[in-house]
């Protein structure tokens, strides 16, 4: 295991348009392979993706009121209530991690590697100048998983699986695709932009012959030279198209209202931390709008909490046609405008209705402390 120190120079590629990284990307009519590294669900059974929303802490909540979470994949068709708990190795979260804590696969150097990336790792400082961005990679030969994340402080690969305290009063999100092997080409580089702060890492073997840019970026590399961001489209085990935004630090803007509404043709609204300095307002100066969700509403008998309480970054489309939804690990605000993030875009009917229907206040352009319900 190591940790990133080196400063070496890493090539970007340009930028492509939605449709036209759509049209490249390879679909892939296949299932999880047996016993292949994979997402795994509620109830241990491989998966193609999840979405897990972990809820905030209730006041005056029982110990595990801060640890349940909703739970979505492509049988759901929607949010459910997660079978589990957060800490708990049976949750969709557990079960997808518990492959990176066997100490029978830990010692297989040469047959699987793993990225573990926070800018608030659970022991390592914290950076304010690394990209803010977390998540965890895991794959052997054939195939593996990308997580994206939004937990401080997590995971702690030096114990056993838990869940940290410090991440227990607010809502948190995840996102995990298993990937082809080949995919991680592009994982990789895309990590170049957002300049990940690693605190875990094994890229041993045939594994750094074969993915250079996910061991520069491991050992701390990132791009040198425009251009400064990187969208790619990345196709799933079985078929989901995908897309990675991901932009460096002197990309000097805002995720949101500096690129993604432009990309995605879509007026946006955007889940993120309220709680950091420099909140920017929603943006309706462009040709597509940014709002600033101010509240979120599950659907009866879930609850409804403020961003005040939520450490989750997510975007959804107002319009259904087309539909994006993203799931990522960066906020509205000054600060990160010059750090690296990004987020993990799909077109999906399901999921966009999942996330859309979540939104019950934004703060509009016109009155800034505005609370305006959707309509």
């Amino acid at each position: 295991m190591r940790v990133a120190n080196s400063r070496d120079s890493a090539m970007a590629r340009p930028p492509g348009s939605v449709l036209h990284l759509l049209l490249l990307s390879v679909a892939l009519a296949c299932s999880p392979a047996q016993g292949g590294i994979s997402c795994y669900d509620d109830s241990g059974q491989p998966v193609d993706w999840f979405i897990v929303y972990k809820l905030p802490k209730p006041h005056h909540s029982s110990p595990t009121g801060g640890m349940r979470y909703m739970y979505q994949d492509g049988r759901t068709q929607g949010w459910v209530q997660g079978k589990s708990l957060m800490n708990s190795t049976e949750g969709a979260v557990g079960q997808t991690l518990q492959q990176l804590y066997s100490e029978a696969m830990r010692r297989r150097e040469e047959e699987t590697a793993y990225v573990l990336y926070n800018d608030e790792p659970p022991r390592n400082y914290s950076s304010s100048f690394k990209g803010h961005t977390k998540g965890v990679i895991l794959l052997d030969s054939t195939q593996g998983f990308w997580m994206l994340h939004s937990t401080p402080h997590f995971p702690d690969l030096q114990t056993n699986y838990s869940w940290p305290r410090s991440a227990l009063p607010n809502g948190q999100t995840f996102l995990c695709v298993t990937f082809p092997y080949s995919r991680f080409k592009e994982i990789g580089r895309q990590l170049l932009f957002t300049e990940p702060l690693v605190y875990e890492y094994q890229v041993e073997g045939n594994f750094a012959e074969d993915l250079p840019a996910l061991l520069n970026a491991s050992k701390g590399c990132h791009v040198e030279q425009e251009p400064w961001n990187s969208s790619v489209a990345l196709t799933s085990l079985e078929g989901k198209e995908f897309i990675s935004f991901a932009k460096f630090g002197l990309f000097g803007d805002d995720l949101y209202s500096g690129w993604l509404a432009e990309a995605l043709a879509s007026n946006l609204y955007v889940e993120f931390w309220h709680r950091s300095r420099g909140i920017l307002p929603s943006n309706c100066s462009g040709p597509f709008r940014v709002y600033n969700v101010k509240s979120v509403a599950f659907q009866k008998p879930g609850p409804t909490f403020s961003t005040m309480v939520d450490h989750s970054k997510w975007c959804v489309a107002l319009e259904s046609d087309p539909g994006w939804a993203c799931v990522g690990d960066m906020n509205r605000n000054l600060a990160e405008e010059r750090r690296g993030g990004g987020t993990l875009c799909c077109r999906d009917p399901a999921i966009w209705k999942s996330f859309y229907s979540l939104v019950e206040e934004y703060a509009d352009c016109k009155r800034a402390g505005g609370l305006p319900l959707k309509g």
